[in-house]
């Protein structure tokens, strides 16, 4: 038998999730009155999708990448907020940040304030092209899940 790689122990890992996410999403229950789309789709699909992805991460063959056993001297040099365990940090601290905003400011202004600051905070110097593409994928999220799909999304300090 031969030993398994990275990619495999970890498909065996979200197989394993996507295979409980599954059985809860099963556990949704339904509306009694009859929908084209239910409150149980979404969650299947996406449980699905992963075990599929998952199933291809098993059977994908691992590349050596050039370099991998070396320590990037650079990025560990640089500043603080910049080194890649930082990286880490910031970005869980702004996603806990954007869970506890979400209702007082809103899906949309809370959801782009999210975007456009991981994304400056990342490098990304065209502020003016960043905001419009924020606000622009921000909306059409917002208006596909409230207008189209009837999800209720915390409208916050804006007047939708």
């Amino acid at each position: 038998m031969t030993r398994l790689n990275t990619n495999q122990w970890l498909a065996l890992v979200f197989a394993v999730l996507a295979v409980g996410y599954i059985a809860m999403a099963w556990q949704i229950p339904t509306f009694p009155l009859p929908r084209p789309v239910d409150s149980d789709l979404f969650p299947k699909v996406l449980g699905f999708a992963l075990l599929i992805l998952s199933v291809f991460l098993f059977f994908e063959k691992p590349t050596p990448i050039a370099g991998a056993d070396e320590i990037d001297q650079e990025a560990t040099q640089g500043p603080m907020l910049l080194t890649p365990w930082a990286r880490v940090i910031v970005t869980s601290l702004a996603i806990a940040a954007y869970a506890f905003l979400l209702v007082p400011l809103g899906f949309v202004l809370a959801s782009t304030l999210l975007c456009v600051g991981l994304t400056a905070y990342y490098g990304y110097r065209r502020h003016g092209v960043n905001l419009a593409t924020s606000l622009g994928v921000v909306l059409a999220l917002y208006l596909t899940m409230t207008r189209v799909m009837d999800v209720y999304l915390p409208t916050g300090v804006l007047p939708f």
